[in-house]
């Protein structure tokens, strides 16, 4: 329920009160669990390294699946696969230096051997056995140098599963999206890891106050005016700014003990950005108080 002030007409009123809660930035932020083949049907959470109330910065290492020993096997199994693919390339290389050095010889001899021919000091069928040594050897030495690329292929083909495998491989470890703090741990060690996720996560050093304003009177609200967030949790009021309003009307989440409230009332949520989030920061979802100055 919002607590709003009413304005009649047109006249402005010279605040507006209501009803709202503590979100961190950008809400909660439910770490999820691996999205690799092989936790298709779920994965078992191995390890946990943070516990609630932990900041942790971003890109920490927050949790591991029991899918990271399968994946490390892949991933030394397709090393295994490039060591082996660059093995034959050089291999292919030695063949094709060593056929191309033999066609070049072989060249060089059908040369001469034509050269006596034409001299009249060998014999017709000697030089054109010498010719047709020589283009067998170029065909040998072109063909090698097609293995060549063929194996270098193969070696890119390689190399590529090994970078696929290692991606997924690091997708087992779960870290951290953002720097903030873990709020709430939702697996643990030895649990199934679902569509719930791992963990909930928030940015709580920028902590906003969400009030619900009264559709009838979202129009007095503008970026930029000055509020006020109040809760008896909290040892003075904290201030702050609207940040944003946002783009939809809906139903109001926030409920008064006022007996006479409505409670029925739509509303538009108005994002207040606090000047201070250290009072706040262990109170996310807390219910307030905000008085938005006009």
């Amino acid at each position: 329920l919002c607590i709003c002030t009413t304005a009649l007409a047109d006249t402005a009123p010279e605040s507006i009160s209501a009803l709202g809660r503590l979100e961190p930035e950008h809400g909660i932020i439910r770490v999820a669990s691996p999205s690799t083949p092989h936790a298709a049907y779920g994965a078992v959470l191995a390890e946990l390294k943070v516990e609630e109330g932990d900041d942790v910065e971003q890109g920490q290492l927050l949790s591991v699946a029991d899918t990271a020993a399968v994946m490390h096997a892949i991933v030394n199994e397709a090393r295994t696969e490039v060591e082996l693919a660059q093995r034959e390339v050089d291999s292919a290389r030695s063949m094709a230096t060593a056929t191309c050095v033999r066609a070049q010889v072989a060249e060089s001899e059908a040369g001469r051997r034509e050269q006596l021919h034409q001299q009249g000091l060998a014999g017709a069928e000697v030089a054109e056995s010498s010719r047709g040594e020589a283009k067998a050897r170029k065909a040998s030495c072109e063909t090698a140098s097609t293995a060549i690329q063929l194996t270098e292929t193969r070696a890119r083909v390689a190399e590529s599963h090994l970078a696929r495998v290692e991606a997924e491989l690091q997708r087992a470890y779960i870290r951290a999206p953002v720097a903030g703090r873990v709020l709430e741990i939702l697996v643990r060690q030895g649990e199934l890891m679902g569509e719930t996720g791992v963990l909930e996560l928030a940015r709580v050093d920028h902590m906003h106050a969400i009030a619900e304003v009264y559709e009838t009177d979202i129009r007095f609200v503008k970026t930029g005016q000055e509020a006020t967030v109040r809760s008896p949790a909290f040892e003075q009021d904290i201030p702050g700014h609207v940040k944003i309003i946002r783009q939809k009307v809906q139903k109001q989440d926030e409920m008064s003990t006022d007996p006479a409230a409505r409670k029925d009332a739509r509303i538009v949520e108005v994002v207040i950005e606090l000047d201070d989030s250290k009072p706040a920061a262990s109170l996310t979802n807390l219910q307030v108080d905000v008085l938005i100055h006009l």
